[in-house]
């Protein structure tokens, strides 16, 4: 390998640092230019309202179904390796844990995110490229405030109330099976019984913790791809997709993070 090729690769792994840096820093004068709108909520209740609709109960259908099917899943499979040690007793307390400390807030964020924060990026991305935002700011209507300072409110609010139903769905999946499955037959008072032994308030505190704190990526990063959207239809569907796949990274490494810090 010459010198050349060592120096090319030198230069394109510091510019792709330097880029990365670059987003980094757009996306917190971003996230800092929202949180200073927050004066206007009061002027903005219909926008925000809209949003929680879209965000949270839009939602709620298909969080059910995940939600329902994640915990069976979750009980039966943790169920069939307890019994062979005849301790499917415990089978509400693994449940339970799984889905309010990790399963609930990552599964329903990746949901918002999918669902949500594609229409997000995609809506804003459609703006910024047939010049509607530019239109917003000569008419001196400020886009941060309009469009990204109600996205942000809404999924700050709608997913921890989603990951809690997602929950208490998933427990009701868990419970079910546990019971109706005839290797495992646990009774439902026995189930309740361990649930509410293993979780705790510092539990349900770090799940709603991770669901507020992903939440606040979701409609961030969202947003931000879709301000930086060029390229005509193509170049929207690849914001769309692009903001589904930062979203995901992002969450899944601030959960690491908060998993170090919170447990």
């Amino acid at each position: 390998m010459g010198n050349g090729t060592v120096t090319k690769f030198f230069e394109f792994i510091g510019n792709k640092l330097l880029y990365s840096f670059r987003i980094v820093g757009e996306v917190l004068i971003l996230l800092w230019r929202t949180l200073v709108s927050f004066r206007e909520i009061p002027r903005n209740i219909t926008p925000i309202l809209t949003q929680m609709a879209i965000i949270g109960y839009e939602t709620l259908p298909v969080a059910s179904v995940m939600a329902f099917f994640v915990g069976m899943v979750l009980a039966l499979q943790t169920g069939m390796e307890l019994t062979k040690y005849g301790t499917q007793d415990i089978i509400g307390s693994i449940v339970g844990l799984s889905l309010v400390r990790e399963l609930g807030p990552v599964m329903t964020s990746f949901l918002v995110a999918g669902r949500a924060g594609s229409a997000m990026a995609a809506e804003i991305g459609v703006m910024k490229v047939y010049e509607e935002i530019d239109a917003l700011k000569t008419l001196d209507i400020d886009p941060i405030r309009y469009l990204a300072m109600p996205r942000l409110i809404a999924a700050l609010i709608c997913v921890p109330i989603l990951t809690i139903y997602a929950d208490a769905i998933g427990m009701l999946g868990g419970a079910i099976i546990s019971h109706l499955h005839p290797r495992l037959f646990i009774s439902y008072g026995t189930y309740t019984d361990s649930l509410r032994l293993a979780l705790k308030m510092k539990e349900i505190v770090v799940g709603l913790t991770k669901s507020f704190v992903f939440g606040g990526i979701i409609a961030v990063v969202c947003c931000y791809v879709g301000f930086n959207t060029s390229g005509g239809a193509r170049g929207i569907g690849i914001a769309t997709t692009r903001s589904v796949v930062l979203s995901f990274m992002l969450i899944l490494v601030a959960d690491y993070f908060l998993t170090r810090v919170l447990m």
